[in-house]
């Protein structure tokens, strides 16, 4: 029974190797093709062929050899697929970054060989990362996800002196509890979302925390100005009439001076 174990761990690892080792030799074989390509014009660079979430290993499976135009190629886009395969023995290369299927692999996107990936390298310059605690009811009912920007509402009192007042606007999403994912669409009822702030926002929040309860709006997705916004009170809220704006109801009647008939409205 033991020989049998060993025999068939082996036998996995000869198939993994020659799935690996033929991933290579096919995209080799792309890489020679593409550049053959009488078109001056074309270069050969790297694309996901398939989607690739953040931390993944990147195996050859997983890459896809095209033509491209010249003039458009980024900079730091991926052309040769040697620089993104780990050799043997060699620690893998990670996504730093979320790829589309079809997607040109950057090497700002892409971690050094055996470089360790976590989601401070997704933060932009002089960001922080900072966790906020929520429930169902202050997170949106669990439909906030990575990637989203929310407005942050700090509802803090008791009784007639509770108020609320947006203390942060349009703060993106990185994390909903472990999963920074941005691919992700499930609704999630999370105990911790994580956003970026900068250094002030990141103090702002730590005190608010303390000072009462934190809830998040989700925000459009299209382009929509930020502006001051004042704070709401209880009282604010507790008025005689209901909140609708008033209409006055108009008559018109003819007046007759002389000859002439003037239509005047009275109240």
């Amino acid at each position: 029974m033991g020989i049998r174990s060993v025999l068939v761990a082996v036998l996995g690892v000869a198939v993994a190797g020659g799935s690996a080792f033929g991933a290579r030799e096919y995209l080799n074989d792309a890489k020679a093709t593409a550049a053959a390509n009488p078109q001056s014009a074309l270069v050969t660079v790297v694309v996901a062929g398939r989607d690739i979430p953040f931390g993944q290993a990147i195996q050859p499976q997983m890459l896809q050899i095209i033509s491209w135009p010249r003039e458009a190629v980024p900079p730091g886009a991926i052309t040769d697929v040697d620089m993104l395969i780990a050799k043997a023995g060699q620690p893998l290369r990670r996504a730093k970054r979320e790829f589309s299927q079809g997607e040109l692999i950057l090497a700002s996107k892409i971690s050094d060989f055996g470089e360790k990936v976590t989601i401070v390298q997704g933060l932009g310059p002089n960001a922080r990362a900072m966790a906020i605690k929520v429930d169902a009811e202050t997170a949106v009912g669990g439909f906030v996800t990575p990637g989203d920007t929310v407005d942050v509402v700090l509802t803090q009192g008791r009784d007639e002196s509770l108020r609320a007042v947006t203390i942060l606007q349009n703060i993106r999403v990185i994390g909903v509890d472990q999963d920074t994912n941005e691919q992700s669409d499930q609704p999630e009822i999370a105990r911790t979302v994580t956003v970026e702030v900068s250094p002030e926002q990141g103090q702002k929040l730590a005190l608010a925390q303390k000072a009462g309860t934190l809830s998040l709006t989700l925000r459009t997705l299209n382009d929509v100005r930020d502006e001051p916004m004042d704070s709401i009170r209880l009282s604010d809220l507790m008025r005689d009439k209901s909140p609708v704006e008033e209409t006055q109801t108009t008559t018109t009647i003819k007046v007759r001076r002389g000859s002439e008939v003037e239509e005047v409205e009275v109240n």
